[in-house]
């Protein structure tokens, strides 16, 4: 089937983060939409524009239009959690999500002008944008952004190897928790437009095996289902994965090259006056 519209996604998207816990990071509930769709390979990688794929552009609008009707929170951790009448919800109709963000745009555009609605937009592409940026630098100052991240991320010693015939290695570094116990990392850096398949997985573990105690896979693109499966394999030692979305929200999160702009609006309070 082709991966359907915004609106057909409400309710599969209410699903999952249901039977998720409540709530969920944005892998999770595609991974598990994905599997209450029966969405192929194919259709899960196919792309909209830049980076972004057609599943992971209308997932985000379902999102933004459920957290308008009150059924869906996010955190600044990029964490989607029910609210309280979500928790009571188990299906929406879709027309009257529609109609009710609609109402809800019409009535923001007369009291704050046009730029009301660009406001959603903008939360959607802003990943795509700054994963275009990060394509277009050379490869050793991804190595060195990379480097960057885990050191801002409490990892310590990292060195950019970047030998060639290293089996792919461009780093290493240590994490230590609480410490008490340090865990060796190697990791690789792919300035990916496409998709990382299991074969590279593969290949990086069999780099990493007697060389540290964990492997760190990050990537401007995205992990196809098969590479995730890959890297969690049973009996095999177990990778981290970091793809491009999730390399963008830490990059937000951290403030590398992203800034966050804080709007204030100012509401006159007429009841306050009127008690005067």
């Amino acid at each position: 089937m082709p991966v359907p519209a915004y609106d057909d996604l409400l309710n599969p998207v209410l699903q999952a983060v249901h039977e998720l816990g409540g709530s969920c990071a944005i892998r999770e509930m595609a991974d598990a939409v994905t599997r209450i769709l029966g969405l192929t390979e194919d259709e899960v990688n196919e792309i909209h524009r830049g980076n972004q794929t057609k599943l992971e552009y209308r997932l985000a609008w379902a999102r933004n239009y459920l957290k308008n009707y009150g059924i869906l929170e996010n955190s600044t951790r990029g964490v989607w959690s029910l609210t309280s009448e979500g928790k009571s919800t188990q299906q929406v109709d879709k027309a009257e999500v529609r109609r009710f963000v609609a109402a809800m745009h019409r009535r923001a555009r007369s009291e704050h002008g046009e730029d009301a609605e660009v406001e959603e937009e903008s939360e959607l592409v802003w990943q795509d944008e700054l994963l275009q940026v990060i394509q277009s630098i050379t490869p050793d100052a991804f190595e060195r952004l990379c480097q960057r991240l885990l050191r801002e991320s409490g990892f310590i010693h990292v060195e950019v190897t970047g030998k060639t015939g290293d089996g792919g290695i461009d780093g290493k570094g240590v994490v230590k928790l609480g410490n008490l116990l340090s865990f060796h990392v190697i990791f690789q850096c792919k300035r990916y437009s496409g998709s990382v398949t299991a074969s590279t997985v593969r290949d990086f573990r069999g780099a990493m095996v007697g060389r540290a105690d964990k492997g760190l896979l990050i990537t401007t693109g995205r992990f196809t289902r098969d590479a995730r499966a890959e890297a969690q394999r049973d009996g095999a030692p177990p990778l981290d994965l970091i793809d491009g979305d999730e390399l963008a929200e830490m990059l937000k999160m951290l403030g590398l090259g992203v800034g966050t702009e804080m709007v204030e609006r100012v509401t006159v309070q007429k009841d306050w006056f009127l008690a005067l």
